[in-house]
């Protein structure tokens, strides 16, 4: 999908592929599930015997719970499966799968090749190192999930209804209107899009918020004050303008695609006097539109108030306004991410259930965790997984 030039083709695949995962009526559906997943990493750093004790003195990352939860709650919309634990076999080989994947694509030797024709016989090595690992990454899918559910289908017959979003995938499959290879590569692609970078901006926030516990407060007395002890729910969301700022400015200074993916102009078109010439891959620097300093007063800052506040003119593509061109996180246009729709809301609900149940520090000996930033080819991560210590705060 992000690769594919934009025609019929295109339209049919985004077609297919918003409707099982990027509409109001699958949040609707799945909320309830989402919030689920997250009341369990909040139980399992409260009790389990693995993980509590760590979070609460020395210090624990994360990062691999979050990922469960966030892999928990794709594959039951994807397959209607989930992973029993971190240590659950399968969840290790996606998770391997889904990392070496990313550790090839973040790679520069990746488009070498374009700007340095002659370097391209260098690169055998890396291109065959990419498809063998596409290989086994789209058998493990096809093997393990999505033949699964051709047999329950098949077995059902014409009494199967769609139960989740691949029985929607492989029915667009049996009408023809898409390919086996089709159905794989939109696995891959949600495998890739929707899982890892709301990863990454996961860890950006949570490490912000240890590194200002004086936000960690306004959100807590913000749901404490508007909420008044109802349960934290993606429908309740809109009543939380401070939390929505908080993820914002996540999503400002710590852009997680910070060139989003190539635009390609379909006809010549001219540009601050240049002439753009049809079918040029274009590039758009996202993160230097959300951290220029002549638009953004202290743009190195994490300071959510200024969505609220010194930004308040400010309507975001992202709260589905009208566009402003400094803060595009999810692109714009018919080539805007879909997903903007499930991470929004995830990224909400995670941030406002660990900070109402934990006081979030730094771990034993530290004022801060380490923000360093590490860059690839088209990501922007943190460059060190935060140890973070969890304080339960007990709630009369």
């Amino acid at each position: 999908m992000a690769f594919t030039s934009y025609g019929d083709h295109w339209r049919k695949m985004r077609r297919i592929m918003t409707l099982p995962f990027f509409t109001n009526k699958v949040v609707n559906t799945y909320s309830s599930m989402w919030e689920k997943e997250m009341d369990n990493v909040v139980d399992d750093l409260k009790h389990n015997e693995g993980i509590s004790l760590k979070a609460k003195n020395e210090g624990f990352v994360i990062r691999k719970r979050l990922q469960l939860m966030l892999y928990n709650i794709m594959y039951r919309m994807m397959f209607d499966e989930g992973f029993e634990s971190m240590e659950d076999p399968m969840f290790i080989e996606a998770t391997m799968y889904n990392s070496e994947r990313s550790r090839l694509a973040q790679s520069f030797e990746y488009n070498y090749g374009d700007f340095i024709p002659l370097l391209r016989p260098f690169l055998r090595s890396y291109l065959d190192e990419c498809r063998d690992l596409q290989k086994r990454r789209l058998a493990f899918f096809n093997n393990f999930y999505v033949d699964k559910r051709r047999k329950i289908m098949a077995a059902n017959g014409g009494k199967h209804k769609i139960h989740c979003a691949m029985d929607h995938i492989i029915d667009a499959e049996i009408k023809g209107e898409i390919t086996e290879d089709n159905v794989l590569f939109i696995v891959e692609n949600i495998n890739v899009a929707a899982i890892e970078t709301t990863i990454w901006s996961m860890e950006w926030a949570i490490a912000e918020l240890v590194n200002h516990p004086e936000i960690q407060h306004k959100i807590r007395v913000e749901i404490d004050t508007k909420l008044g002890g109802k349960p934290i729910t993606e429908s309740n969301l809109d009543e939380l303008p401070y939390l929505q700022a908080t993820v914002k400015e996540t999503l400002r200074l710590h852009t997680p695609i910070p060139l989003l993916v190539p635009h390609m102009n379909l006809e010549e078109a001219k540009l601050g006097g240049y002439t753009i010439p049809k079918e040029s891959k274009v590039v758009v620097n996202a993160w230097w539109l959300a951290n220029n300093p002549e638009w953004w007063s202290d743009a190195d800052e994490f300071h959510p108030e200024r969505f609220l506040e010194e930004e308040e003119t400010t309507e975001l593509t992202v709260s589905g306004g009208k566009v402003d061109f400094k803060f595009l996180p999810f692109g714009v246009g018919r080539r805007s991410c879909p997903g903007i729709i499930l991470a929004l809301p995830i990224l909400g609900l995670v941030i406002a259930k660990l900070v109402t149940n934990f006081e979030m520090k730094p771990p034993p000996g530290k004022n801060k965790v380490d923000l360093s930033e590490k860059g690839g080819q088209f990501s922007l991560h943190i460059a060190k997984h935060s140890t973070v210590v969890f304080n339960q705060i007990i709630h009369n």
